[in-house]
């Protein structure tokens, strides 16, 4: 097949790439083409960001075969504030890479001779923490399937243009190269890896009977020639791998004792595999038997996060003096957080209890199919059936939902699983949270933090957050979040400083210097971390504005001033209809160039006169006059900015038979005017420009990707298309209105 080839092309100010075809598609064909067009791009290439200019510069100059002077470029960027800020990145394959290049000459057999002597010599010579903090750099985040799949679809999207931009040719060659850089090492560094920490420590792999019968699999991992006891490091996680994963060595890097303990049924453990249910009494007997074993001083730490966030609290519950301290991580909520959201089932998590339950360790094949989750979403949809239904639209059984769906109410079934409200008031253990302004599961992970202070005031509690998702927070940002361009000052190491934190306190080190208060958060435009002594301090005020019936240019006005009059903006919502949806608040990506303004009623304030910070959590108070007995909400909140982008910062989701107790429905009176009170949004802190203004856009949720609320009061997950064929009518009163948390 004829293979597109650019050419770097000026035209006048704007730089382009023209497309002409030349012959050749093969790996080398490819790679000679990349090289010159790298030689080319460098020629014009600029960056008012120095950071910036010189990661793409370096990986510029190895493509183009020009290794010394992107060996120089490195040596620079290691001594800017971005490198010594961020420390998940490294530099360091970077430099092997293009060193063993210098010494292949011709062979690409002695490449992998110099890279190999190269890597196992700087091994050797670091010590235990620093080998550790190097390892992940040496690996891809997806594989290097997913690079070279991400390469060629932008290589063929490259084909179809009749030119290309100077910043998507730059894209083209980055995406090249990591693609490159990794299918070459990845294989030989992984091996190399392994067996450096072979070298390293001994890894112990067992089964531990508790004293209901269960036998628990857990994989303990000490330093070598180490023989007097340590503090424990414990992950309690559901995710068992097959394969001793590098993160396995991390607490034993650290000078912990490493434990991985995989819950009931995994692993190599016998039993069934039941999620949530158990774990925080297996836990609980878990920590027991470590603190009794010779390797263990007594004390035990946990931390990690998502359900191993979740496991942690689990067994906190319990109060098991071994327990010393918890560093959850974007902690997950059974029942709470997913696989519903204030009362609502969604499907973002639909395929997780086959990914977990289906073998003893995890069914990738299964989970990794996007294709078949996304259609089922559409599929299930658009059939109209009760959304206890939907495995039977995908084909297979799905009991963990079914079982789950038997409970819409936040019910003694998962307020058993962890701690429930007075629960918190006896955990007085220190913690420390990490949570994400863009976590999906930020309810959850906030939800501890919040009655964790509620029921205990003197709660040596810790919070830090920032501009991050789910994933992002546990490892500790990524420069580049869904298009928004994150504050360098973010970009932070969870790794690091869990590890400080657990020396602080199983080891009466200092304190993680980022940790100033009890709550320590990132600004979002401002490029600082600010601190307070609790949520509510984030702020010196509340703004309190209306959602009123005043028309303007973008719909209606959000007012600070209660309208004097009472009236009403109606709404009717076609429950049956599949052609459209309603709900689209999900931040993706965070910056939007336009929102369709089909999709509920749209409220805007008038322009900030000088820069504002909102810092905290926003709620409001809804009054609506319905014709049914219930309904979906969401309410999504937006910047504004000057240049007329919609910058999201928050949003709402929740059920309005549930806004006042999650644990009991309490149904609408159709054709009476309710109040819907929410406060269970998703916390953050921006520091808005000049004539930014705020957006609110309220809806109502029908689309594939949650269950569908009919309204007729009978279970949500039985209600069908046919319960939707009169159309839901509301009336939206205007004196409807938000709080936002202002800070001077």
């Amino acid at each position: 097949m004829a293979l597109l080839f650019l050419i770097l092309t000026r035209y006048c100010t704007a730089q382009q790439f023209t497309l002409t075809k030349t012959a050749g598609d093969d790996s080398a064909s490819v790679a000679r083409q990349i090289s010159l067009l790298a030689n080319n791009v460098i020629k014009t290439y600029r960056d008012q960001n120095r950071e910036t200019y010189l990661e793409k510069l370096f990986r510029l100059q190895m493509l183009a075969n020009r290794y010394p002077g992107s060996l120089a470029t490195i040596k620079t960027l290691r001594t800017t504030p971005l490198a010594e800020r961020y420390l998940t990145r490294r530099y360091l394959p970077y430099e092997l890479f293009a060193k063993a290049k210098m010494k292949q000459g011709s062979s690409s057999s002695a490449f992998l001779r110099a890279y190999t002597s190269l890597l196992k010599s700087t091994f050797k010579r670091l010590d235990d923490k620093t080998a550790y903090q190097d390892y992940g750099a040496f690996l891809s985040y997806d594989g290097v399937g997913a690079l070279k799949e991400e390469f060629y679809n932008e290589l063929s999207a490259a084909r179809k243009k009749s030119a290309l931009t100077a910043q998507e040719t730059l894209a083209l060659c980055m995406s090249y190269y990591d693609y490159q850089l990794y299918q070459q090492i990845e294989p030989t560094s992984r091996e190399l890896i392994n067996d450096d920490c072979n070298r390293r420590y001994i890894i112990k792999n067992q089964l531990v009977c508790i004293s209901t019968g269960v036998k628990i699999n857990v994989v303990v991992v000490l330093k070598r020639g180490v023989t007097y006891p340590l503090p424990a490091a414990l992950v309690y996680t559901i995710y068992a791998d097959s394969a001793t994963s590098i993160r396995t060595f991390a607490p034993a890097a650290y000078g912990y004792a490493g434990v991985i303990a995989y819950t009931r049924g995994k692993g190599l453990s016998p039993d069934k595999i039941v999620p949530y249910e158990h774990d925080g009494e297996d836990a609980n007997q878990i920590i027991t038997w470590i603190s009794k074993q010779r390797w263990c001083n007594g004390k035990v730490g946990m931390y990690s996060g998502s359900y191993n966030g979740f496991t942690q609290w689990a067994a906190a519950k319990y109060h098991n003096p071994a327990l010393k301290t918890i560093v959850p991580y974007v902690a997950a909520i059974p029942g709470l957080g997913l696989p519903m959201e204030n009362n609502v089932f969604l499907n973002a998590n639909y395929g997780w209890a086959f990914y977990v339950t289906d073998n003893k360790y995890l069914d990738n094949k299964v989970y990794n199919d996007p294709q078949r989750w996304r259609s089922l979403n559409f599929k299930w949809f658009n059939s109209g059936a009760s959304y206890n239904k939907i495995d039977s639209v995908d084909g297979t059984p799905n009991p963990w939902l079914q079982r789950w769906l038997r409970h819409p109410d936040y019910d003694s079934y998962w307020q058993q699983q962890l701690p429930y409200q007075t629960d918190f008031a006896n955990i007085n253990i220190p913690v420390l949270t990490f949570e994400g302004y863009y976590d999906d599961g930020q309810i959850s992970g906030m939800h501890y933090y919040l009655e964790h202070l509620k029921y205990n005031a003197k709660a040596n509690h810790y919070l830090l957050i920032g501009p991050y998702d789910h994933f992002g927070t546990q490892s500790g940002g990524v420069p580049v979040l869904r298009g928004y361009k994150v504050d360098p000052v973010a970009l932070m190491s969870t790794r690091e400083i869990t590890f400080q934190w657990l020396d602080y306190i199983l080891k009466g080190a200092q304190k993680p210097g980022i940790i100033k208060d009890k709550v320590n958060y990132e600004v979002m435009g401002a490029n600082k971390w600010k601190c307070a002594p609790s949520i509510t301090k984030m702020a010196d005020r509340r703004l309190r504005l209306y959602l009123t019936d005043l028309k303007n240019d973008k719909g209606y006005t959000l007012s600070p001033q209660k309208p004097q009059t009472k009236a009403a903006l109606n709404e009717t919502v076609d429950l049956a209809d599949r052609n459209t949806s309603y709900g689209d608040y999900y931040p993706y990506p965070i910056i939007k160039d336009s929102l369709d303004h089909s999709n509920g009623l749209f409220f805007i304030s008038e322009p900030f006169d000088k820069p504002v910070t909102i810092s905290g959590m926003f709620s409001g108070e809804l009054k609506a006059i319905i014709n049914k007995k219930d309904m979906d909400v969401t309410v999504a909140l937006y910047e504004v900015t000057p240049e007329g982008k919609y910058f999201e910062l928050s949003y709402f989701l929740g059920r309005a038979s549930y806004v006042r107790d999650m644990s009991k429905r309490v149904l609408l009176r159709p054709g009476v005017e309710e109040t819907i009170p929410f406060e269970r949004t998703r916390m953050f802190s921006r520091q808005l420009q000049k004539d930014s203004r705020l957006l609110v856009v309220l809806s109502t949720d029908k689309n594939p990707f949650a269950e569908v609320n009919y309204g007729t009061g009978k279970d949500v997950a039985t209600e069908t298309m046919q319960d939707g064929k009169e159309p839901l009518k509301i009336e939206w009163m205007n004196d409807s209105y938000i709080d936002i948390p202002i800070a001077y």
